[in-house]
């Protein structure tokens, strides 16, 4: 369900404390960096987990995490 909303829409949920599951496997990292960073911002408790992130490489994912800030859980 998350997967086909626009990125903005998914970094202004996450923004608002909104935690949910999302396949990231096909959004660049760029974006998932934007959607980490507004869920550790949101001092909501809210987080975001991303699957289908297996084939991604290492440094992209240490990006997404590190912008997260223990805001988001790959799985």
């Amino acid at each position: 369900m998350f997967e086909k909303r626009h990125t903005d829409d998914l970094v202004r949920i996450a923004a608002a404390g909104g935690g949910f599951v999302m396949d990231a496997s096909k959004r660049h990292t760029d974006d998932l960096v934007r959607i980490a960073a507004a869920a550790a911002a949101a001092a909501k408790g809210g987080r975001v987990t991303f699957t289908g992130m297996e084939t991604r490489h290492t440094d992209d994912l240490i990006r997404i995490a590190a912008a997260g800030r223990g805001a988001v859980v790959f799985a």
